[in-house]
């Protein structure tokens, strides 16, 4: 079975009332249910980590990575005040070491796997994601994913090297069999 990818830099026509983030949601939403474990490869601010929660239910496990502290603050506040942070398992490191953080046991199990790409909002801008650690965390993405699992990837290109990220991602997805 294949896996499923969302690539988004912007929405379909017509649908321009909603954000990316919710566009991502509604796509992964088919595909977790309760007791599944999942990953928010960039946590940010935790919405994304919030809404896999919510799917997995206190009985699934949510892996969510970010490499700035702010972040993680963000993402535990969240989660504790929502009643969902049983579930959670935070690591503050880059989406790039996923391998090195999810167990062996959990490797090709993983429900689902998103990316939402650039920087944090609301924090330092200068720090965004990276065309080489991204490509390096989407290939890992598919030695975690099972099979039918699914990736979303929402890249924004509204700062320094995101359009080139984005490009990138573009070419490294085109280069896959099923």
């Amino acid at each position: 079975m294949l896996n499923v990818i969302l690539i988004a830099t912007r929405l379909p026509a017509g649908m321009a009332n909603i954000s990316l983030t919710t566009y991502a949601q509604d796509f992964i939403s088919s595909a977790i249910k309760p007791d599944d474990t999942v990953i928010d490869a960039t946590a940010g601010n935790g919405h994304d980590t919030l809404f896999l929660a919510n799917g997995v239910g206190k009985g699934g496990c949510v892996y969510a990575f970010d490499i700035q502290e702010q972040a993680i603050r963000h993402v535990r506040l969240r989660l504790d005040q929502s009643g969902q942070s049983q579930q959670l398992k935070l690591i503050q490191d880059g989406h790039q070491n996923m391998l090195l953080h999810i167990p062996a046991s959990l490797h090709s199990s993983i429900t689902a796997i998103m990316f939402n790409l650039g920087y944090l909002p609301g924090g330092d801008k200068s720090l965004t994601t990276q065309e080489a650690t991204t490509l390096s965390a989407l290939t890992q993405a598919f030695k975690l994913l099972m099979p039918g699992g699914m990736l979303s990837i929402m890249a924004y290109t509204g700062h320094p090297g995101g359009r080139a990220e984005a490009e990138a991602i573009k070419q490294w997805a085109s280069a896959l069999t099923p």
